[in-house]
């Protein structure tokens, strides 16, 4: 009855046309009224100690970083690299497209900001060229979901602190699945492009090479920085999201001199705006959350789930096939914060490392912002690239079953992500 009352609610206050932070607000008085415990102080204190949270810091900071990369020629830096290396091959600005997509995600973490700066600057380019628009624009949108899984990533910053998990050890868990998924999508390139045109650039020369290596090193250097800060201790991820966006303030104002004073305006309120949305998101669902630990639905799915707790890869794979059916309902900040604490005690209860799951449900959250109807990477891409969606979605899907490939790998091979994680985090 409790688990009833919590998704009718929940989908009931949505399908009214409520912010998805208002429906939880309200699922959180259902729940209050049905146990009897309704209470206006405690539902005004877990809403506010929701956003009181040290960790939460970073999403505004990493927001910003983003923005003002993308404003301080950055991002057009580390695509003008990737161009000079393989815009020559054919279909080179796919590759292009993959390179970007994996040196900006271990930018800005932001999936939604990495796919327009993608789009704008390679769209175009790949239309001119005479590329196939709707698989260059699918697989565009499946290297931007790359973003939340690569260090620094919001999701994992939101996911830990619902979670209570060491945000430090995702950022650093991520590394190794991140780059995978890159792989996965230039091998898939390489099988469905062979029919995509010569290459229109020319080969570059060593010293031209040279040439885009030392301009985009400014660029580069901010995902060393922060990762290495994190792994060598300097810095907690809070930190490492001011050292980001002060890092693309400096390069992009005083080395590249792009960002201007009438561009710090744009960005601040662009950020601010995306963090209030995230901040109100995280501070309603630790409403829903705290009432889902006191009605006890954990226990209620896990009486569900009984028989696979003993087998792990089973109960991973069943835990994942929920995310993927509601991750094509809800946006992934939303999925995240809702399924959160009604899975996590059962991961506990099986014995499976958070870490691990963390990582796993980032990804298929992530896999999430690419299947229709919500879809919100692939909403960008149609609106940027002016393409018609059912075109995006038809050329997304090689890209989309291969980002699926790799997140079965990594259920039934789970030492490709805490094998490194333990080697990086130096336990």
């Amino acid at each position: 009855m409790t688990v009833f009352i919590f998704l009718g609610s929940l989908i009931g206050a949505m399908a009214l046309g409520m912010p998805i932070a208002m429906a939880l607000l309200v699922c959180g008085v259902a729940l209050m009224l049905q146990l009897g415990t309704f209470d206006s102080q405690i539902l005004a204190q877990n809403l506010i100690g929701g956003a009181d949270s040290f960790p939460l810091m970073a999403v505004p900071f990493f927001m910003l970083a983003g923005e003002l990369m993308n404003a301080g020629g950055l991002s057009r830096r580390i695509i003008a690299l990737a161009v000079t290396l393989v815009g020559h091959v054919r279909g080179g600005l796919g590759y292009v497209a993959v390179l970007a997509a994996l040196v900006m995600a271990s930018i800005s973490g932001s999936a939604v900001a990495d796919t327009a700066a993608l789009a704008a600057i390679l769209l175009p380019m790949m239309r001119q060229a005479g590329y196939n628009l709707p698989r260059a624009a699918g697989l565009i949108s499946a290297g931007g979901i790359i973003a939340p899984v690569i260090p620094p990533s919001i999701g994992f910053v939101v996911f830990g602190v619902a979670a209570g998990v060491s945000i430090t050890r995702l950022f650093l868990a991520g590394v190794v699945p991140g780059i995978l998924m890159g792989l996965a999508l230039i091998l898939t390139w390489y099988i469905v492009a062979r029919d995509e045109p010569a290459a229109r650039v020319k080969r570059a020369s060593l010293r031209e090479i040279g040439h885009a290596v030392l301009d985009g090193l400014w660029a580069l250097g901010l995902p060393v920085l922060i990762i290495g800060g994190m792994k060598a201790g300097a810095f907690t991820p809070t930190e490492a999201a001011v050292v980001a966006a002060v890092y693309a303030a400096f390069v992009g104002g005083f080395i590249y001199r792009e960002l201007k004073l009438q561009h710090l305006r744009p960005a601040l309120l662009a950020a601010l705006k995306t963090s209030a949305a995230v901040m109100f998101l995280v501070a309603a669902a630790m409403v829903s959350a705290w009432l889902i630990t006191i009605a006890d639905i954990p226990g209620q799915v896990a009486a569900l789930l009984g028989p696979l707790i003993e087998y792990k890869t089973l109960l991973m794979l069943a835990m994942m096939l929920l995310v993927v059916v509601i991750g094509t309902a809800l946006d992934f900040i939303p999925t995240v914060l809702i399924l959160t604490p009604v899975l996590m005690p059962i991961v506990k209860q099986a014995g499976i490392d958070p870490v691990y799951f963390g990582v796993m449900f980032i990804i298929n959250n992530a896999i999430g912002l690419l299947t229709p109807p919500v879809g919100t990477v692939l909403n960008v891409v149609c609106a940027v690239g002016r393409i018609p969606m059912d075109r995006v979605i038809r050329g997304v899907m090689p890209f989309l079953l291969a980002q699926i490939a790799v997140l079965l790998l990594l259920i039934f091979v789970p030492e490709i992500v805490t094998v490194p994680a333990r080697w990086l985090y130096g336990r």
